[in-house]
């Protein structure tokens, strides 16, 4: 099996738990995940699987799409509902239009400093790491872009909302600083992620779909194969000698008269549907196979 397998990832699941079940199910080793997610998240986690996981240095910085709870009221020390309170608790009321007003802070390009429990690496570990074993850690402010954050929901001290951000920013330190600037604390109760770059919620499965789907020898149901990935990559059709060519590591050109306007990187894909290799531009309609697949 060679592309995505789109999971919609159960809570309390590490996305570790995940991948080691996918491994089981698919029977291969050659398995990654596109982005971690936090055991108390649901949602889109996409995998790759066999020569797809070449593929996985283009989705570092993809777009999210998360709905999350912030209940206001008490911080934590993890950012979410996992972790010990940091404060006291308060009784909260909730105005619409000041955290209306407070939610424009947080959109646009912002420095970000991720929550104490996460995956960035400090030293080479991961911070998480470090946090359980009570290892005090400072994580520097990141940039990230957060594209739209919407009110969707007000229920007493809960709020739900939606953010559509760049890859690397946390919706757990969105609902801690949310916390902070209004003086109760806050912290995130709830996360689901809707969409993950190209992938959607609609596509993925549960591990009992895909154990059901495997049990009927029908996995590859779930599967993108590799030339419907990275659609944003145009595609340059290639003839057998080209394709050859190409997995020998010589340049390919790419038609000068193509509707689609000079690239970065395009997709060589043979008249059969096999995508070949991720070309990177060299000189106009030029391209090096960065990736062979």
């Amino acid at each position: 099996m060679d592309g995505v397998i789109v999971v919609d990832k159960a809570e309390g699941w590490t996305s570790h738990d995940v991948v080691s079940k996918a491994r089981h199910i698919a029977h291969t080793k050659r398995i990654g995940h596109l982005g971690t997610l936090d055991p108390i998240a649901t949602g889109v986690l996409p995998l790759v699987i066999g020569r797809a996981t070449r593929l996985a240095q283009f989705y570092t910085r993809t777009g999210k799409v998360y709905e999350g709870v912030v209940r206001f009221g008490w911080a934590t020390d993890s950012y979410d509902r996992s972790g010990a309170p940091a404060g006291p608790k308060t009784e909260v009321r909730i105005d619409v239009g000041e955290l209306e007003a407070l939610l424009e802070r947080f959109r646009g390009e912002l420095l970000q400093t991720p929550p104490p429990v996460s995956a960035k690496k400090v030293a080479g570990r991961r911070a998480y790491e470090l946090a359980r074993k009570s290892i005090s850690v400072e994580l520097a402010p990141v940039p990230v872009h957060v594209y739209e954050l919407a009110l969707l929901e007000v229920d007493g001290a809960d709020v739900r909302l939606r953010a559509r951000c760049s890859g690397g920013t946390y919706l757990r330190s969105i609902a801690h600083d949310l916390g902070q600037a209004l003086g109760c604390g806050a912290h995130l109760h709830e996360l689901r992620r809707i969409a993950s770059g190209e992938f959607e919620i609609g596509q993925a499965r549960t591990i009992p779909q895909l154990e059901s789907l495997a049990a009927e020898e029908r996995l590859m149901d779930a599967l993108v194969p590799l030339a419907n990935l990275l659609p944003g990559f145009p595609a340059v059709y290639v003839d057998e000698p080209t394709a050859a060519q190409i997995r020998d590591g010589r340049n390919f050109p790419a038609s000068p008269f193509r509707a689609q306007p000079a690239a970065r990187y395009v997709k060589a894909i043979t008249r059969e549907g096999e995508l070949v290799a991720i070309g990177e531009a060299v000189l106009p309609n030029l391209y090096h196979p960065a990736v062979v697949l």
